[in-house]
């Protein structure tokens, strides 16, 4: 029997229904995860661990390595990782181990809920039985388990606040479904040089939203001094404002010379940003702007702070970040 590794490190599956909301409640998951499903130890011989309790909105870049080194410590020992985790920032996280542990050999599977394990109508016990099964396989990569789906970690997205499917992976087919059997979309790798973790975050990044009548002033005010990377959503395949007080064009200059990436997504969840397409994204390509082809917002992320974290070079960064790393991105669009 597989040996898995069960991390626990809060989310509303970690949550108690009692009263008038939902609060963390580490010691009553203990006692449903033993009492409502002893069925899980049919399925692997399981170890819990209670790496820390957060909402997962609290989590950042720190609880990141922790994580990570928690699955480096415990590598040798076990067969597979399920991670326990909140849905508001789990595409986050799962993106952002998917980079820092290369070579892997093991299935690292995240899954959560949308409805608290104390709760008759929970969907907690569906995702943990799935994602148990899930780490027992041959998948070698970072997924998250929802709902009968496997998506990889790092081209997931919370799509439904409401809803028990609340992931999707709007550039790639699940690489996992599970039905009466487990059907595993992805082959295995045949050679795998040895396992690393290389856990580590910048946090010198900043996200922008385009809208109608942004205004140019408040883009002016951001200190630039202090950022390696903006990352900015655009419009469609890569359009923005350019015409007169709201043209972003000098701001993206200005942001060339102060050394500072600018690093173009979409606002759409669907397809790929295209720089060449239009006239705004082939200005922005002439100011030195890159391209985040069909990556998720949570991927080209996480991409731009481990990739800063480990070089100070704007050109290094610059085309890593246009290269897949872990699958996150699709390079013939």
């Amino acid at each position: 029997m597989k040996k898995i590794l069960l991390i626990q490190t809060g989310g509303t599956i970690a949550m108690s229904a009692k009263g008038e909301g939902v609060e963390l409640d580490p010691e009553a998951w203990s006692d449903l995860l033993i009492k409502q499903i002893p069925e899980l130890e049919e399925l692997a011989e399981i170890t819990t661990y209670p790496l820390f309790f957060e909402d997962s909105s609290d989590l950042n870049a720190e609880h990141w390595v922790n994580l990570a080194q928690c699955i480096d410590v415990n590598y040798e020992k076990y067969d597979g990782f399920v991670i326990l985790h909140g849905t508001d920032t789990m595409a986050y996280t799962a993106s952002a181990l998917s980079y820092s542990l290369q070579n892997l050999a093991k299935p690292v599977i995240f899954t959560g809920s949308q409805v608290p394990m104390s709760s008759v109508r929970s969907d907690a016990r569906r995702n943990l039985i799935n994602s148990i099964e899930m780490a027992t396989t041959e998948l070698q990569e970072v997924g998250i388990c929802f709902n009968d789906h496997v998506y990889r970690g790092n081209r997931a997205t919370k799509l439904s606040i409401g809803d028990f499917d609340a992931f999707g992976s709007p550039n790639l087919d699940p690489i996992a479904e599970i039905g009466l059997d487990i059907e595993l979309h992805v082959p295995p790798k045949k050679l795998i040089p040895a396992f690393e973790n290389n856990a580590a975050f910048s946090n010198e990044i900043f996200v922008l939203t385009v809208h109608p009548s942004l205004s140019m002033n408040i883009l002016d005010c951001l200190d630039l001094t202090k950022l390696k990377a903006i990352i900015v959503r655009t419009f469609g395949s890569g359009n923005f404002p350019m015409k007169g007080e709201y043209n972003m064009i000098p701001f993206f200059e200005k942001c060339r010379d102060h050394g500072v990436i600018v690093a173009i997504v979409s606002q759409a969840d669907y397809d790929a940003v295209n720089l060449t397409k239009y006239s705004a994204g082939r200005a922005a390509l002439n100011v030195g702007a890159v391209s985040g082809g069909d990556m998720t917002m949570e991927a080209a992320l996480t991409k731009l702070m481990f990739l800063m974290a480990r070089s100070d070079s704007k050109e290094y960064i610059e085309s890593q970040f246009q290269i897949p790393m872990a699958g996150e991105l699709t390079v013939d669009k």
